[in-house]
C-alpha cells in the first residue's frame, strides 16, 4: 500500500470494531499531498473520498440512525436564495432542519446520499465535544489543568505555563501562522515535518514554536492546537480519537453512515482536521449539539462551548471552546473551502454546509453564507 504524506502512515491493521483502519488505494506523489495547494478540479474529485488517499481510522455508523422528519418547504425566496449561494461558492450540499423536519435539502448531482465530503476544521468541533466527554468522564480532571498534565512530551516547551482552557480557546499566547496560501506557514509545515522517534507529529512540531504574548492574553487561530487538544483527550482517555468519536458522537448522535477520520504519520487521528461525513451526518452532528448531548457531555457544555470565551469583531462574533460563535445564542463548526454547521438555538434550526470555495478562505462568501444562514433563521423561528 502507499505511504507517505498528510496523514499516510503505513500502521499495523486493527480489527476492534467499531473502528477499522483503512490505507490509502491510490498513490499521490508527495508532491501533490499538501490539500491546501490542489486546484479547483483537483478538490472537487478528491474531497468526496479522501480515503482513497491518506490512512485512517473508519467508524462503523451508528445501530440506530436518528431520523429526520420530511418537513414543509421554506419560502420560495428563501430557496432560491440558497440556490443562488450553491452556485456562487461552490457548494455541493445544503441541508436545512428545522425541530428535527427537513426543510430544504440539495446535493449537486453527482454528491448522493452516500457521498461522504471532507470537514477541514468543522473537525475542531468534533475534537471539542469529545473534550467535553473526556471531562464527564473524569478523564480530564479541569480545563484548567496545565497541558503539560496529559502531554508529558510538552514539558520544557513554551506550552509550560498554557493550561487545556488556553489551548481550547487559542489563547496559549504562542506565536502561529495559520496562512493557507503560504507553503512556509506552520499550517501547511506541521504535518509535512516528521516526528521524533516515539513522539507525536504534531508535539514535534510544536515543542519548536515560540512566545508572543502571555498566556491566555491574544487569540490566535491555530490548527495545531486542536491537534494537541486531540492527543490530551487520546492520552487522558487512552483511546483514539475516532474510537472514542463512536460511543461519545457517531452513536448517540445516529450517524447513517460511517465517518472517516484521517491519521497523521505517528497514526494519532487530526484533531484539528480531516474526518469526512456525509450531508446528512454533519446535520445529525449539528442536531446533537443543538439537543445538549445529554449523557455525553456535562450540562450545558454546548452552551459553554459554543459562547465566546474571545470576543472579535466588536461583539459581532467570537471563539468558545473550538466553535465560532454568532451574534444571539448561534455557533457553529466552520472549515476552509465552505463547510460548515451552524447551530441556531432560538430557532431550534440546524445549517449544514458542505463546499468547495475557489480560495481556502474568503471573506465575501463568508459574509454571504452568514447573511443566507440569518435569512434561513428569519423565515422559520416565528412559525
Amino acid at each position: 500500500m502507499p505511504c507517505g504524506g498528510i496523514g499516510a502512515a503505513c500502521l499495523p491493521p486493527q480489527d476492534a470494531a467499531p473502528v477499522r483502519l483503512t490505507q490509502p488505494s491510490q498513490e499521490i506523489p508527495i508532491a501533490e499531498q499538501q490539500v491546501l495547494f490542489w486546484d479547483e478540479a483537483t478538490r472537487r474529485d478528491r474531497f468526496s473520498h479522501m480515503e482513497d488517499y491518506f490512512a485512517g481510522l473508519e467508524v462503523s455508523p451508528a445501530p440506530q440512525p436518528h431520523r429526520f422528519l420530511p418537513g414543509d418547504g421554506l419560502p420560495r425566496e428563501v430557496s432560491d436564495a440558497i440556490a443562488a449561494y450553491m452556485r456562487e461558492s461552490g457548494a455541493v450540499g445544503i441541508m436545512v432542519v428545522k425541530d428535527n423536519n427537513v426543510r430544504y435539502a440539495s446535493r449537486s448531482d453527482d454528491f448522493d446520499r452516500q457521498t461522504r465530503w471532507t470537514s477541514f476544521s468543522v473537525a475542531k468541533s468534533f475534537t471539542s465535544t469529545l473534550l467535553g466527554a473526556a471531562i464527564a468522564d473524569g478523564a480530564i480532571d479541569s480545563l484548567d489543568d496545565p497541558v503539560t498534565k496529559y502531554v508529558p512530551a510538552l514539558a520544557g516547551s513554551v506550552y509550560d505555563p498554557v493550561t487545556v482552557r488556553q489551548v481550547a480557546t487559542m489563547t496559549s499566547g504562542v506565536k502561529w501562522n495559520e496562512n493557507y496560501t503560504d507553503p512556509d506557514s506552520d499550517v501547511a509545515r506541521m504535518l509535512a515535518t516528521p516526528p521524533r522517534p516515539g513522539e507525536d507529529q504534531s508535539v514535534t512540531y510544536m515543542r519548536t514554536l515560540e512566545r508572543e504574548a502571555p498566556p491566555g492574553s491574544k487569540f490566535v487561530y491555530k490548527t495545531g492546537e486542536t491537534n494537541l487538544l486531540g492527543i490530551i483527550v487520546e492520552n487522558a482517555t487512552g483511546r483514539k480519537l475516532a474510537d472514542y468519536a463512536y460511543d461519545k458522537i457517531a452513536a448517540p448522535a445516529g450517524f447513517a453512515d460511517p465517518m472517516f477520520w484521517m491519521v497523521d504519520l505517528s497514526g494519532r487521528n487530526i484533531g484539528g482536521c480531516c474526518l469526512s461525513l456525509t450531508l446528512e451526518d454533519y446535520a445529525r452532528f449539528g442536531q446533537f449539539a443543538l439537543e445538549g448531548g445529554e449523557g455525553v457531555v456535562p450540562d450545558g457544555w454546548f452552551a459553554e462551548a459554543g459562547a465566546a470565551s474571545v470576543k472579535l469583531d466588536g461583539d459581532r462574533f467570537g471563539y468558545g471552546y473550538q466553535w465560532w460563535t454568532y451574534e444571539g445564542r448561534s455557533f457553529g463548526a466552520q472549515g476552509i473551502f465552505g463547510q460548515s454547521v451552524t447551530i441556531v438555538p432560538e430557532a431550534d434550526l440546524v445549517v449544514a454546509i458542505v463546499g468547495n470555495w475557489p480560495t481556502a478562505t474568503s471573506g465575501d462568501l463568508a459574509r454571504k453564507r452568514s447573511e443566507l444562514v440569518a435569512r434561513i433563521a428569519a423565515s422559520v423561528i416565528d412559525e
